[in-house]
């Protein structure tokens, strides 16, 4: 069952929730710019135990032009995501999170990858942002390192961005996101694959403005280690070693090294280096490009890598949405706190969203995450009103839409959004058009209930609210109210009625018996 859902009774039928049990098998499948890849785990007293891995080289993000992926490039990850499908039947589809990066973050036709994939793995695709990318990948990295308490700045080189974290134990402080990766730079710098000195330092000197904007909050002396993950990473890690350049790590000698002999090079088909593998030929001149800038921006010299990554950091935090430790959760708490927003008030709306959320869930097949977000949107719908109370649902909207917000996918926050912008006033086609046609209908069923909950509030500060008798059927809501109650609440009456006109424009019928 969802977290929220399970975590409060008054909106369950069972309020004594199973923790995740030992021995439970957990994958995460990390769509990336450059390679796919997909892990499986078992828990173990609270840590994980790799099952399987599987890692293909893809190169999504080469087959983004112009904000679109090419039908091959879609294509290619689809035939991936099937070919990882066939080891998943084992792990329960609840216990299965995929998350795509930079790629999918760029495509402006996304879907026309995300709705298909969801189809091959039976899990929704979760785009994510880069910062939230970066805390994932921190995950990752920390529950590999000792948990000793100094700072460190840990790096991934993706394929289309490349995320900054300095964090201490397993808490990140700073988050960051730059758009550069070795697949990215390596299209656009070295064309056909061209190598030479005008080539590297083209992508050398790019790479240096991009991380010159982060230089004040992330050099080296704000943190006493630098970690790499990442394939990038790890790869050079082991070209240096392999070569005798460094006897352990990345150093800013050995890179220098590295460098001069990949010059020689004509193309990325003739680069022959001890340690480099075939599906890192056509990216390792550009990522090197990038370890080179950052190095000596940050002022970098030595990185030890580590075998964590995005794909363990979903593991993780899967494990702590399963075992009521949601990173969510303390998310939109911190959101209400930080704009001041009325607790009562959002208790008094979160607990009618409960209430009606499981009396239509049936009807309407609403899962227990579908729950979860209408809950979240309850209790923050009025932090817009830290900016101005005129318009407060639509400030309210600008911040979920616009805030780092942990934990959260961009279709997650999308929706969070949409909800409480839509919680009260008119109530615009528009705002649900972008969806797709089967998560625009659970939309359609979130805002009638957290709309009713809104219009209900008010009474609920004064006095208890009758027992309603609540029956729903497919875009249809009734609510049995006693005999007498909206004539002695004339202004209620008012706005449910206003209710019923608003959510009839959208095909959606309430009605009051």
């Amino acid at each position: 069952m969802g977290l929220l859902l399970r975590q409060r009774a008054l909106t369950l039928a069972n309020p004594n929730p199973d923790q995740l049990p030992d021995g439970s098998l957990l994958a995460a499948i990390d769509i990336g710019s450059n390679s796919f890849h997909l892990i499986i785990a078992k828990t173990e007293h609270g840590e994980m135990r790799t099952q399987e891995v599987l890692a293909e080289k893809v190169q999504l993000g080469a087959g983004l032009e112009n904000h679109h992926l090419s039908q091959e490039a879609i294509d290619r990850g689809l035939a991936c995501l099937a070919r990882f499908a066939q080891l998943l039947s084992s792990v329960e589809p609840l216990r299965i999170r995929a998350v795509g990066t930079n790629a999918l973050r760029q495509a402006h036709n996304r879907l026309d990858f995300t709705l298909p994939a969801a189809e091959i793995l039976g899990t929704k695709i979760d785009v994510i942002y880069g910062r939230e990318e970066a805390r994932l990948v921190y995950l990752g990295v920390a529950h590999t390192l000792a948990d000793d308490a100094q700072s460190r700045l840990v790096v991934d080189i993706g394929g289309g961005s490349t995320e900054f974290i300095i964090g201490e134990r397993f808490e990140p402080k700073r988050l960051e996101s730059l758009q550069m990766g070795c697949v990215s730079f390596g299209r656009d710098c070295f064309a056909d694959g061209v190598i030479s000195k005008e080539n590297y330092r083209r992508a050398y000197d790019r790479a240096r403005v991009e991380v010159a904007h982060i230089h004040y909050r992330y050099n080296a002396k704000h943190w006493e280690e630098a970690v790499g993950s990442s394939g990038t990473l790890n790869a050079i890690n082991t070209i240096v070693t392999q070569n005798g350049w460094s006897e352990g790590g990345i150093t800013r000698k050995a890179l220098e090294k590295l460098e001069k002999k990949l010059i020689t090079f004509n193309h990325f088909d003739d680069i022959d280096l001890d340690g480099l593998s075939e599906n890192r030929r056509n990216v390792i001149v550009a990522g090197v490009a990038i370890t080179s800038a950052l190095f000596d921006i940050l002022g970098v010299e030595h990185m030890r890598t580590s075998p964590g990554a995005l794909r363990e950091g979903v593991i993780y935090d899967l494990m702590g949405r399963l075992s009521h430790e949601d990173v969510r959760e303390r998310t939109v708490n911190a959101l209400v706190q930080r704009y001041s927003a009325d607790q009562e008030t959002a208790d008094i709306v979160e607990r009618r969203c409960g209430m009606l959320f499981s009396a239509c869930r049936g009807a309407w097949k609403l899962s227990d995450e579908d729950g979860d977000l209408l809950l979240w949107g309850a209790r923050c719908h009025e932090i817009g009103m830290a900016i101005s109370h005129k318009h407060a649902n639509r400030h309210t909207a600008y911040l979920l839409r616009n805030a780092d917000l942990p934990g959260f996918s961009q279709e997650e926050q999308e929706s969070l959004a949409i909800l409480t912008q839509g919680q009260r006033g008119k109530l615009p086609a528009s705002l649900l058009e972008d969806l797709p046609k089967q998560q625009r209908r659970k939309m359609l069923y979130l805002l009638a209930i957290l709309r009713l909950a809104v219009c209900l509030k008010h009474v609920e500060f004064l006095e208890a609210l009758p027992a309603f008798g609540i029956v729903a059927d497919k875009l249809t809501l009734s609510l049995g109210i006693p005999e007498g109650w909206l004539e002695s609440h004339p202004l209620t009456a008012v706005e449910l009625e206003q209710e019923q006109s608003t959510m009839a424009k959208l095909d959606f019928t309430l009605t009051l018996n």
